[in-house]
């Protein structure tokens, strides 16, 4: 009897500490959700050291695929388990998308490696300095409710984009086809490879189980297209698209040859942080450093914002629980990014899929940042989940996140076009920043225009004079080269 006490007074504070009642939630839906969002987002173990280790830094070196890919699993799942336990917000946290290109074919040409990862390592650090003095957290709240939640549905039309390229589903149509389309369906505007049909397949299975409202849906739906997958590159030996253009996106659906392999952390502490200000002037470095600030910190925001709306975690103000505890944590991993050589580390908006399948708390990012942990081990096994399984959460989820809109105000021009730009923008640039960006200086500009002047928080005037000089600093760059 005693025992029994005992272990219901632990799981009670475990409970009370991580809110699982309070919000809703229960262990079962936190532990799928945490699956959830890592099948969602392993691809970064193997895509992040794919574009870190095809560039080469200014002394025409480059890096060890297995060191990059060790990096990557190890500082995600440190950082995401970090975020449950400090933030308890189901949102986790791996080596950026965009910020992890901008290192690899800007930043490292002009200096080493180590200068490049110092740089980010300095935009952790700055980002920390804006979080502790409260500013990270004042821009936040002085940005209109309403466009947060376009924040939110222009990320739910990105994952959704993001899904359908990955899965093979959407191609760009090459410059020299002759045509004004940007982009086509599947190859020649014709699905008629075996994976594209795996994803159809999976989707419609998927959409099935969560009109159903199946428990668990999205991660039976990425499991069951798994295991199609497996069977169809089994039997009809389709390969990569590396070299077959009808071939899988990035991973290969196959038993791995072997299950446990052991980490390369060679590269743990491999950065410099003042050499790159002499080697490729303090102008350039200012530069890089601001780029960087600037598509974490707004990227960051929507992030969030996104993920607490699809959740309902938001407050009456459009802020989610524990603000300055996620934004301090996605800051350290930045840092940890650059001390680990694998580039910023960021909030992932797919841990949208976690939530979709129940995740509330941050008990769902220690399920995940386990898994991340385990992959540095495991990454045979982190590779047999292809794009086209995983892409099929990010479309539902997207949709979940797109039906938000219903709270814009579409009378209100002053909002609604600000709103509408911010929510196309973003998959049609491929950027979360690029959407914020458009619309708060939509916002600033709309309502100066109308003498509303006095509904614009003093701030966003500074912020959009800051992306003012983010959408303009490809000239600067020029100019300052």
């Amino acid at each position: 009897m005693p025992t029994t006490a005992t272990n219901a007074g632990v799981r009670s504070a475990f409970d009370r500490y991580f809110e699982i009642s309070a919000r809703g939630s229960h262990l079962a839906r936190e532990v799928r959700g945490g699956f959830a969002t890592f099948f969602t987002m392993a691809y970064i173990v193997v895509l992040n050291p794919l574009i870190l280790g095809s560039a080469v830094d200014g002394d025409n070196k480059k890096l060890p695929i297995a060191a990059l890919a060790a990096g990557t699993a190890l500082v995600a799942g440190v950082l995401t388990i970090l975020m449950g336990v400090l933030a308890r917000f189901p949102l986790a946290l791996a080596a950026g998308l965009g910020l992890n290109a901008l290192v690899a074919y800007e930043i490292a040409p002009d200096m080493t490696w180590a200068d490049a990862m110092g740089l980010v390592v300095i935009e952790g650090i700055l980002m920390g300095i804006l979080v502790l003095t409260g500013l990270r957290t004042l821009v936040f709240r002085a940005v209109p409710t309403q466009l947060k939640t376009a924040i939110g549905v222009g990320i739910g039309l990105f994952l959704m984009i993001i899904g359908l390229v990955d899965a093979g589903f959407v191609h760009r149509v090459p410059d020299a086809a002759g045509t004004t389309v940007p982009v086509e369906l599947g190859l020649g505007g014709t699905l008629l490879t075996w994976p594209s049909m795996v994803f159809v397949i999976g989707l419609l299975f998927s959409l099935v189980l969560f009109a159903r409202k199946v428990k668990g849906a999205i991660l039976i739906g990425i499991l069951g297209t798994t295991v199609l997958a497996i069977i169809v590159e089994a039997i009809a030996k389709v390969g990569s698209s590396a070299t077959n253009p009808h071939g899988w996106s990035l991973n290969v659906p196959k038993l791995p040859e072997k299950v446990v392999s052991t980490p390369d952390l060679s590269l743990i502490g491999h950065f410099d942080l003042f050499n790159s200000w002499s080697r490729a002037g303090w102008l350039v470095c200012a530069m890089f450093v601001f780029t960087l600030v600037i598509t974490d910190f707004f990227d960051t925001m929507g992030t969030m914002v996104a993920i607490g709306q699809e959740g309902d975690l938001l407050d009456e103000n459009g802020m989610p629980p524990r603000t300055r505890e996620i934004l301090l944590v996605d800051s350290i991993a930045a840092a940890a990014g650059g001390a680990a050589s694998v580039s910023s580390n960021t909030s992932f908006i797919e841990s949208a899929a976690g939530v979709g399948e129940g995740a509330r708390t941050g008990v769902a990012n220690l399920v995940t940042g386990g898994l991340f942990l385990l992959a540095m081990f495991l990454s045979p096994l982190v590779q047999v989940v292809p794009f086209e399984a995983a892409s099929t959460a990010l479309v539902v989820v997207g949709f979940l996140m797109m039906t938000a809109v219903r709270n814009i105000d579409w009378s209100d021009y002053s909002i609604a076009v600000p709103a509408f730009l911010a929510i196309t923008i973003m998959p049609f640039t491929y950027s979360i920043s690029n959407g914020i960006g458009a619309g708060i200086i939509t916002y600033v500009v709309l309502k100066l225009a109308t003498g509303r002047a006095r509904e614009i928080h003093p701030i966003l005037y500074g912020v959009a004079a800051l992306f003012v000089l983010y959408f303009c600093r490809g000239p600067l760059e020029t100019w300052m080269h």
